[in-house]
């Protein structure tokens, strides 16, 4: 079947809670994907971070092919020969004491929440059932019913309330909005040291180091959402290593499982996440030995291949390449590492138009709210890749 028929098939029988490119693809290896015609096209999207090791990283793929022959599912009911291995693993990576493994981003972040809320009620002594949670306007923590009770985008609550109490919401990068919603019943601040969907936001220098020694000062858990900032996506191993700050849980995902597994995790403090007993928590596929061998070689590979510190170097490159442009639709270019945001002026028309003209260029990018184009190619890319994506760029924006 050719692309128009594919999509065709996708729209009849799939939700449309989705608006992709029209673009099906069908291969890929590292930096590139290639469409049912077999056209050509470079990634710098990373499947939302996802990808950070590219398409395919010959080295994960072989150790899901070689755990694929032994053993991929036990449930938790047994101990598997891999996920104590993988424990221990990232929690050295991460400098962490503990690790609960998950599969996705979304379920890291509501096992998060879970465990503040036990740790308030249990630890610090918050009356039951009344722990409130700070968050930051403009998040995104994945969607669920919980995660978009607290969300201020429109579009993620609409006809999905109900919703989850126990969440007060404040200014992003704004400390004295987040002291004075700290209360005796706040268990957590829950934070993202970018925000990714809501275009690449970085926080006011020195905001993360604040907030976590006025959280540490007041007795409230200080939870990083790292999902898509993690795993050397900003050009350190974490987003909050920019600041020195070392969170008392941390929400991991996306390039955890090295581009071709989910693979997700709460990492953090023993005294937060030791509190969980027997049968209050749990996934079927959490933790399982698949899972385990893929997230262990990924890990294995950032270092080996010193894709953290490539992040750094080529994104401080592709920053001031980007910000080189001259043309009238840019208004700013934002980013740490290899993500990194290009907003345009609200009178250029929105940013997906411009997405389909880099995509027909052969350069796959992806719009956010609307009026930022999101840059975040897989970690392995070349200096010289990167120059062609960025004049594929500067065509489309002094032409458009």
């Amino acid at each position: 079947m050719d692309s128009r028929e594919l999509i065709e098939l996708a729209e009849r029988y799939g939700a449309h809670n989705y608006h992709p490119l029209p673009v099906v693809i069908a291969e890929a290896e590292g930096v590139f994907v290639w469409d049912a015609a077999g056209r050509r096209y470079l990634d710098c999207l990373s499947c939302y971070s996802a990808l950070n090791h590219g398409h395919r990283h010959p080295r994960v793929v072989r150790a899901a092919k070689e755990q694929l022959d032994r053993v991929t599912l036990t449930s938790r009911a047994f101990h598997n020969a891999e996920m104590g291995p993988f424990l221990k693993e990232l929690c050295e990576y991460t400098g962490m004491e503990m690790a609960l493994p998950m599969n996705t981003g979304a379920e890291a972040v509501e096992t998060a929440l879970k465990a503040a809320r036990k740790w308030a009620y249990q630890v610090k002594g918050v009356p039951r059932y009344e722990a409130e949670i700070v968050t930051c306007a403009g998040n995104f923590h994945g969607r669920t019913i919980s995660v978009v009770s607290f969300s201020t985008e429109p579009l993620y609550r609409e006809d999905f309330g109900p919703f989850t109490p126990g969440f007060r919401v404040v200014p992003y990068g704004d400390l004295e909005a987040l002291e004075r919603a700290i209360t005796d019943r706040t268990a957590a601040f829950l934070v993202e040291p970018i925000q990714g969907e809501a275009g690449v936001i970085l926080p006011p220098d020195g905001y993360l180091r604040a907030a976590a020694d006025l959280c540490d000062r007041r007795n409230v858990l200080f939870i990083a959402d790292e999902v898509q900032t993690g795993f050397g996506r900003t050009g350190r191993r974490f987003g909050c290593d920019h600041e020195g700050v070392r969170p008392d849980l941390a929400a991991l995902g996306k390039a955890l499982g090295g581009g071709v597994y989910p693979v997700s995790a709460v990492v953090g403090r023993a005294g937060v996440l030791g509190l969980f007993r027997p049968g209050e928590h749990g996934s079927t596929f959490g933790g399982n030995p698949l899972a385990c061998a893929v997230a262990r070689e990924a890990l294995r590979v950032l270092d080996d291949e010193r894709l953290v510190e490539r992040s750094a170097a080529l994104g401080t490159w592709l920053v001031e390449a980007l910000r080189s442009i001259e043309s009238p639709h840019v208004r700013e270019v934002r980013g740490r590492g290899l993500f990194v945001g290009l907003e345009l002026r609200p009178e250029a028309g929105g940013a997906r138009r411009f997405c389909e003209a880099l995509m027909e260029r052969g350069l796959l990018c992806k719009e956010t709210h609307e009026h930022v184009v999101r840059f975040a190619p897989p970690l392995v890319i070349t200096q010289e890749q990167l120059e062609w994506a960025v004049e594929q760029v500067r065509e489309v924006l002094t032409t458009l």
